[in-house]
């Protein structure tokens, strides 16, 4: 739900009697049961044409949805309390064949069949995609067009990827200015670090103030691997201190990640993070003049009540009378003076459920900040949380949890939660060489497939086998504000298969991407990581293999900056895992470049492997 019905009904005495009298008022929150709002929403936008939250829907005893819709004023939500009882009281058939009627549109609009046309992986295709999603690009400011604005991170991820292949102008120019704009803005926590939820205009500049772990932690990810294809120090700096937001606000002292800050303290959005003049003036007193200029900071305020919301103008840089290195040292001082005094109001609250698959997702972030900054803090982090999921939220037979909360770990996993935990182990694995993280990526893979998987489709069910079924079990296809749990587990199939030597994983990969073939083509902006799956299939893929004591260091060095295409596996020691077969040299550390796993003689330097990759 949202607040504002909140308020205007829920904690309306009369309307809650009237509830209560007539209904079985379930309260359902979607971050923990997203299989339910699914089919809710699904039901919602068959009735309306249009879904959204808050959420409202009427069901059945038996979970049948019936009639719904979004958001109702209450003398609205009243009269349809009422409508309802009356007509479920003297004509329930009528309610019956709604909801026949609806369970049959939601089955209908999960149809998927499996496609046997075989696909031309042509990477032009993909570039015709790009260039439709271009006319989307709002040049200007950032993201797409028209307000308000998420953060996209799958979206910018694939483009990131896309200009290794291409040095497409208008997309460098594109990623950058987004990536910038939304650093520089409101969005952004200028003083604590981290992202908003989204931007209520188009100028990243009003955010709506609730901050999630699953953007942050993605977004992490994002200006790490942005980083390390142009190494801006704005991305650095906006990778730590985004860390230091999720580890100071969000981490739990059983090193996992709580799910969210509210937008709201004191009842009033955004309180805890605006500011006015006044308040500016007398803590930074002779510095509040040129801090005052670099964020925007009025007298009369930048945004409501007076108030002022924090975001760089950058005109302040080209002042004549002061250098950058002095404006610097001022700005750093500052902030750190009012995140000391910001520390003393009152918090937003705080949602304190761990959910598996966005700490799935912070693991991934630190280990592509890792790869990107090369701090060993990092690296360790990650695998904290990673222990935390293996211990707390599976079992010995590597099933999943969803939620974890006082100490209670509840509620079986989604596909999400296997997809993101088995990227994330995939993450560790190449970040570390630990074999072990390989091994257990492998064993989720395997449970998904014998708990999810639709032979039917060769895509997998968003619920598992094992879970009570709500008018059908969905199928998650289209990458959002997160990748799709199907394109996630496309991407980990084919990285399994190769390292396995395992066709029939690697088929259901290609097989998903060919599935989709006609969607990722003509909506590429919400087909992304399929997106950057299609490029696997479309491009030559260069393997490296690299076995020996050295294998973490050398595998650091030939992928840093690499424009190729690459896959790498390593390992510090001989090994069972089948890539590694029979290419163990006793005292050395051997590099195989192949394709197709067919591979050259090894070589044993650094300068000879980058000679065969760019042959």
């Amino acid at each position: 739900w949202c607040h504002v019905m909140a308020h205007e009904s829920f904690e309306n005495e009369e309307i809650a009697s009237q509830m209560n009298r007539n209904f079985v008022c379930i309260k359902i929150d979607r971050e923990e049961r997203p299989d339910i709002d699914k089919v809710y929403m699904n039901a919602v936008q068959l009735i309306n044409g249009q879904g959204g939250w808050p959420l409202n829907c009427f069901a059945l005893p038996d979970g049948s949805p019936v009639w719904g819709g979004t958001y109702f004023r209450p003398e609205q939500w009243k009269q349809i309390l009422e409508s309802l009882t009356i007509s479920y009281k003297t004509q329930p058939e009528r309610f019956e064949q709604s909801a026949a009627e609806i369970k049959q549109g939601i089955i209908n609009s999960d149809l998927i069949s499996k496609n046997t046309e075989s696909i031309d992986f042509s990477f032009e295709k993909l570039q015709n995609a790009v260039d439709n999603y271009k006319t989307h690009f709002d040049m200007k400011f950032g993201g797409t067009r028209n307000a308000p604005k998420f953060p996209m991170p799958v979206s910018l991820n694939f483009l990131i990827d896309y200009l290794v292949y291409t040095k497409d102008e208008t997309v460098e120019k594109y990623l950058s200015l987004t990536l910038e704009k939304m650093a520089h803005g409101g969005i952004y926590d200028q003083i604590g670090g981290g992202f908003a939820r989204y931007s209520t205009d188009e100028k990243w500049f009003a955010p709506h103030f609730e901050k999630m772990l699953y953007d942050n932690a993605q977004l992490i990810s994002l200006y790490s691997k942005a980083f390390r294809q142009n190494p801006n120090p704005l991305y650095r700096k906006t990778v730590y201190k985004t860390i230091e937001f999720c580890e100071r606000e969000l981490r739990s002292p059983e090193n996992a990640f709580y799910s969210s800050l509210d937008a709201d303290s004191e009842g009033e959005e955004g309180l805890f993070y605006v500011w006015t003049r006044q308040e500016i003036d007398e803590i930074l007193v002779s510095d509040s003049e040129v801090f005052c200029k670099y964020f925007g900071i009025t007298e009369i305020g930048n945004w409501e009540k007076g108030k002022n919301i924090l975001f760089v103008d950058t005109e302040i840089s080209n002042n004549e009378d002061i250098d950058e290195t002095t404006i610097s040292e001022i700005i750093e001082k500052s902030l750190s003076k009012l995140l000391e005094i910001r520390n003393k109001r009152i918090h937003p609250g705080l949602d304190d459920k761990i959910l598996t698959s966005w700490n799935a997702l912070m693991v991934s972030a630190y280990c592509e900040a890792f790869e990107a900054f090369g701090e060993s803090s990092f690296l360790e982090k990650a695998i904290q949380t990673a222990d935390f999921i293996l211990k707390k939220q599976s079992n010995s037979e590597f099933k999943l949890n969803r939620n974890y909360k006082n100490g209670v770990s509840s509620i079986n996993g989604f596909l999400d939660d296997y997809a993101l935990t088995i990227e994330a182990f995939l993450n560790l694995y190449k970040s570390s060489g630990n074999e072990n993280f390989l091994k257990s990526a492998k064993h989720f893979a395997d449970y998904t497939l014998a708990h999810f998987f639709n032979s039917e489709t060769n895509l997998f069910y968003y619920t598992s086998d094992t879970d009570k079924v709500i008018v059908t079990r969905k199928t998650e296809t289209d990458d959002n504000v997160i990748a799709s749990s199907n394109s996630v587990m496309a991407q980990n199939l084919y990285k399994l298969g190769i390292y396995y030597y395992d066709e029939k994983l690697t088929e259901i990969a290609r097989s998903s991407v060919n599935l989709l073939f006609d969607n990722i083509i003509r909506n590429i902006g919400f087909f992304s990581n399929w997106a950057s799956l299609f490029v696997n299939f479309s491009l030559p893929l260069i393997e490296i293999v690299i076995i020996g004591n050295q294998a973490v260091s050398y595998q650091n060095l030939l992928i840093q900056n690499q424009q190729n295409l690459i896959f790498t596996a390593i390992s510090e020691h001989e090994s069972e895992i089948p890539i590694f077969k029979n290419r163990f040299i006793e005292n050395r550390t051997a590099i195989y470049i192949c394709k197709n796993h067919i591979c050259k003689l090894p070589v044993f330097t650094i300068e000879d492997a980058k000679r065969l990759i760019n042959q």
